[in-house]
């Protein structure tokens, strides 16, 4: 319990967050972002609540009702985005119509975690956030970083890191991770301790990401090589150069875009 407290304690120390600071933190009902929360409630942040109800059924509805129950605990605000009521459709047929007319060439995560990215800095915009708060761990950057690598695309790992990466714009929420340093492994286990309330249940829809075969092969790893991979990127991170024009918009819907159109629209148009 101590290791992983100390692990946060010296990442927010390390990105320099000050505890006035609005944070949101994007809660999924899983351990890692519960965590989050709960640590930085305990080292009293100003944190609220944010998830987004993607509409899968029971799946959605257990993983809300673990999240209210836990802002409860923390006795913290949470906003929930209904993507069925806000988007006109759950995010399943939503998935589903985009594969469609792409031929199926496009992953299921690949498509939720775009749109998701884009609903999560645009409301943490309305509500004033300074930073929005995720529970990506060690073995998620390990991973993240391994999957640039693999396909060819160590330029996409530029922006990586405990708080996020290049120009500043009004437009976009940085990103902090406290729990960039700290092993699944030991974060499940604090959960477990702290008998905090979590949905354990992977995504029903996660099932054919490149991630998850990249997840097996990590997991045959001990935590001190997955560590070994962060501190190597991190390393290797001031040298890898990216032709950066600035910040754009997208012409579609004025989001923060690295191209004319950003990620999410490309898909809704597809």
């Amino acid at each position: 319990m101590d290791k992983l407290e100390k692990h946060v304690k010296e990442t927010l120390r390390k990105i320099k967050i000050k505890k006035n600071k609005r944070i949101l933190v994007a809660l999924s009902g899983g351990k890692d972002s519960a965590v989050t929360a709960y640590l930085l409630k305990k080292f009293r942040y100003n944190i609220q609540g944010f998830h987004i109800n993607l509409g899968m059924g029971k799946y959605s509805e257990e993983c809300l009702e673990k999240i209210k129950e836990l802002c409860r605990l923390l006795k913290i605000k949470l906003h929930v985005y209904d993507v069925k009521k806000e988007m006109g459709s759950s995010m399943c047929y939503i998935r589903t119509g985009i594969q469609s007319r792409a031929k199926g060439q496009i992953k299921n995560c690949a498509i939720c975690g775009v749109i998701k990215k884009w609903i999560i800095n645009k409301q943490a915009r309305k509500l004033k956030a300074d930073f929005i708060a995720t529970g990506h761990n060690l073995d998620d950057e390990a991973q993240t970083f391994l999957i640039n690598i693999f396909k060819g695309s160590p330029k996409l790992s530029v922006n990586l890191g405990p708080i996020s990466q290049g120009e500043i714009d009004k437009k976009f929420i940085p990103r902090i991770k406290p729990l960039f340093y700290a092993p699944e492994k030991e974060i499940k286990k604090y959960s477990l301790e702290k008998e905090l309330p979590i949905e354990y249940k992977g995504c029903p829809c996660a099932m054919d990401s490149y991630r998850i075969q990249v997840r097996k092969f990590l997991n045959t790893l001990s935590d001190k090589k997955k560590k070994n991979i962060i501190e190597n990127f991190e390393k290797i991170l001031p040298r890898i150069k990216v032709n950066d024009s600035g910040v754009k918009y997208c012409e579609i819907c004025g989001e923060p875009s690295r191209g004319r159109i950003c990620k999410r629209c490309q898909l809704i148009k597809m």
